[in-house]
């Protein structure tokens, strides 16, 4: 079923592009990582890029109904430096859309009576809260010139959930199996 409100349609929209950016960026900074001598923290931006596009994913099935062209506004971080400016760039970039993006999107698709959206919405907006978290532990280990210690990284293809070194039995975000979760 097709979004009904446009409002909702506008922040569906805008959020697909804001993490359809971050995906791009996280792949590119990850390989800047890698060439810095970080790979755990490339291997990081690479699972959360994963994760973005999840999100990416369940903003652009939610739109549903005919394609059309869209002009879209979304916000970005744009730019590249050393791991440790890149991964400010995530931080915040994942702050923004955790304080006032999908607070934001969520409340207005909950009072337009959106299920669909809402539930996209809370699915990127809890996922991202973990993100920020993530690439704040690494850009601490980047700036004190060491990678980051982990053995794996697991992404809920649901959701976008993330986690280190082991996905849980269930997913906290969505309850997807452990089977599911991607690891990287």
């Amino acid at each position: 079923m097709a979004v009904q409100n446009a409002m909702t349609a506008d922040y569906l929209r805008s959020a697909y592009g804001g993490e359809s950016m971050a995906h791009m960026r996280y792949l590119i900074w990850g390989d800047m990582a890698e060439k810095e001598g970080f790979p755990k923290i490339a291997k990081l931006f690479t699972a959360i890029a994963y994760a973005e596009r999840v999100h990416a994913g369940n903003h652009f099935k939610v739109l549903g109904g005919s394609t059309s062209d869209s002009t879209v506004a979304a916000g970005g971080v744009f730019g590249t430096g050393k791991t440790a400016e890149n991964l400010q760039g995530a931080i915040n970039g994942e702050l923004h859309e955790v304080e006032q993006m999908y607070p934001v999107y969520l409340n207005t698709a909950e009072f337009q009576n959106e299920p669909e959206a809402k539930r996209s919405f809370h699915f990127a907006l809890e996922a991202e809260k973990v993100h920020a978290k993530l690439f704040q532990d690494a850009q601490n280990a980047a700036k004190a010139g060491r990678d980051m210690e982990l053995k794996a990284v697991y992404v809920c293809p649901v959701c976008g959930h993330t986690v280190l070194d082991g996905a849980p039995d269930r997913c906290p975000i969505c309850g997807a199996k452990k089977e599911m979760y991607r690891q990287f």
